[in-house]
């Protein structure tokens, strides 16, 4: 009796030991994924398709968890918390990821991309994702571009209307720190104004500003029509964004795992620029049933005449990465 309640011990013993070694191989792991926008933005979409695919590709062990409306910083503090591992991914405007690489303001040129088709069919371009991913690998230590994604264009925004480029001519507009912001908007005769998302409602409502310039469903859910009731679609920049990997979790990573991370991020490229674009033209609507006033029929002629001659000079003086990227968009049909 004594010998078969030994064995009896022995089996429970490996019994539960076989358990915990299959249930250390299929450890659930949580992740952290940061973005500055409210949740009904693109970036939340991109979250969405990432988080999904990631669940179901590694079945239940890898799950992402989402923090928006920069719980955890501003775009330029995120990214430098993906850098040291303590983000593990994230979305973040091309034109802030500059911060880092300063050639990644290439996507913010004004008028690069020709319309909406032409700006999803180039975020979805397998081509450009591995420009944007040499473009970072190669000037940028600790983080690694996985995706691309977009929250349709930009446009100005203020208490007045802005019909052609020399409606701008004097007034103050807050813009992102990029190279590309800086030459482009003192040629529209403007003056630029830098400071973090989160302090443009204020700074419009005070006049510290006289104009932002953002997608329409960012104006929207920030509510920067209280304090800027007229949008103006003048359509200048593409408000394109980079999803990212913290290095540290990548070599933590084994082939598999790397694969399904790589495969939820294509998910993103491929979907959520389209869904974007729908949430745009969403927004424009209920904007428009509050009353906001939207002009639709700016004269953009007269900044592209203006920004022109500066889509070549910029990507060339920004480095052969930027002239890279811009080729390649350039060459989408």
């Amino acid at each position: 009796m004594h010998h078969q309640g030994r064995i009896l011990c022995l089996v429970i013993f490996l019994t539960a030991a076989l358990f915990a070694g299959s249930a250390h191989a299929q450890e659930v792991r949580h992740y952290r994924f940061a973005h500055d926008q409210q949740l009904n933005s693109g970036y939340s979409i991109a979250y969405d398709i990432f988080s999904a695919r990631l669940k179901e590709l590694s079945k239940g062990t890898m799950l992402v968890d989402q923090y928006p409306g920069a719980q955890l910083g501003q775009e330029p503090q995120i990214l430098q918390l993906v850098r040291s591992g303590d983000i593990d991914f994230a979305i973040v405007s091309s034109a802030n990821t500059s911060t880092i690489s300063p050639q990644a303001g290439v996507m913010s040129l004004h008028f690069l991309f020709r319309n909406e088709d032409h700006n999803v069919k180039a975020l979805g371009d397998q081509k450009v994702f591995e420009a944007v991913h040499d473009m970072v690998d190669q000037t940028v230590t600790g983080i690694h571009a996985i995706g691309l994604g977009t929250q349709g264009f930009r446009h100005m925004y203020g208490k007045r209307e802005v019909r052609k480029v020399e409606d701008l001519k004097g007034f103050k507009v807050r813009v992102q720190a990029t190279a590309t912001e800086d030459t482009m908007f003192p040629a529209y005769g403007a003056q630029t104004v830098h400071m973090p998302f989160g302090s443009v409602y204020t700074s419009l409502q005070t006049g510290v500003v006289d104009f932002a310039e953002n997608a329409v469903n960012v104006y929207l859910i920030n509510r920067h029509y209280e304090v800027a009731p007229v949008l103006s679609m003048t359509e200048h920049e593409a408000n394109n964004a980079i999803l990212w990997i913290s290095d540290k979790l990548w070599q933590s990573l084994n082939a598999e795992q790397r694969g399904w991370v790589m495969a939820a991020a294509r998910d993103v490229s491929l979907q959520e620029p389209k869904r974007a674009f729908d949430l745009e033209r969403a927004a424009a609507a209920k904007l428009q049933k509050m009353g906001v006033k939207i002009v639709t029929d700016v004269d953009k002629t007269g900044f592209q005449k203006i920004a022109d001659p500066y889509l070549d000079k910029l990507a060339k003086d920004l480095g052969p990465h930027a002239e890279k990227i811009k080729d390649l968009i350039r060459a989408i049909n």
